[in-house]
């Protein structure tokens, strides 16, 4: 169960990302809902400008769900702009708790290029000794390459973007695809009312350890495929801010539709 969680969750993470020049700290909160019941709570914190970002996405199991599935998930990225304005990594951290048991994956770059993976299992080195460059070379993490693919909403109002990404043992390209505007009404789940851009993300595997079988995350994808809607974002305008962010993120699955809203945002100065 606990790789449920860890693959849905990297979904959000991926689909939460946003941008432009934030001069100052913005902190984002959502609900997750499964069934109509707020299962999980989420939040993204960025602290961004033209030269370097720090962002990071966290989210845990809560009430009922959290006693039964203590799940949390934090998500973290750094680095800076290169000479074209793209962003590239310095660092890119997941931290991942099931009950008792902790992982930590660190991806180290060296202005955007991967240079090491270290990873720690309930205290335990479980680095790998070799990665293949064939897997790493020329490719970003998650957090960066939606950050970098955002700025399409703000620059020409769709997310058309597309970036290979290495996650540790698969190498994959990383597809954003503008699909429509829709106006979107605020209701007792969501905050937000007004137009909204809708995206759809999806993923298709180059090379690694994938399975003849789709597993995790392109398990979820296949099976949204299927239901007839891949893993799908509106991004929206809020309090007048040229900055489009999440409002919305829509989910569907064999285990029934997942949903997150956004529920607030604010600046820190």
């Amino acid at each position: 169960m606990k790789h449920i969680f860890h693959t849905l969750f990297t979904f959000f993470c991926v689909l939460t990302m946003f941008t432009q020049s934030v001069r100052a700290e913005q902190i984002l909160t959502y609900t997750v809902y499964a069934g109509g019941i707020n299962a999980v709570d989420a939040s993204i914190n960025l602290d961004a400008n033209p030269s370097k970002y720090d962002l990071s996405f966290e989210a845990k199991t809560r009430g009922f769900l959290g006693k039964l599935a203590p799940w949390s998930g934090i998500f973290k990225s750094t680095g800076i702009a290169d000479k074209e304005g793209v962003y590239v990594p310095n660092q890119h951290i997941v931290t991942s708790s099931w009950k008792d048991e902790v992982e930590v994956k660190n991806y180290s770059y060296e202005k955007g290029a991967f240079q090491k993976l270290t990873i720690t299992e309930d205290g335990k080195d479980r680095s790998p000794k070799k990665i293949d460059e064939a897997l790493t070379k020329n490719t970003t993490d998650l957090i960066t390459a939606s950050l970098n693919a955002m700025k399409s909403v703000h620059e020409t109002g769709t997310c058309d973007s597309q970036a290979d990404v290495f996650d540790g043992k698969r190498r994959f390209t990383m597809m954003f695809k503008f699909k429509d505007t829709e106006t979107l009404t605020a209701n007792r789940y969501n905050s937000y009312s007004g137009n909204a851009i809708r995206c759809i993300v999806e993923i298709e595997p180059i090379t690694g350890k994938w399975h003849e079988k789709p597993r995790g995350w392109l398990s979820i994808q296949e099976q949204g495929r299927k239901k007839g809607s891949l893993p799908t974002v509106w991004f929206g305008q809020v309090n007048g801010s040229e900055v489009y962010v999440p409002v919305k993120v829509r989910v569907k699955t064999d285990y029934g539709t997942l949903f997150m809203h956004l529920k607030s945002i604010r600046n820190q100065s």
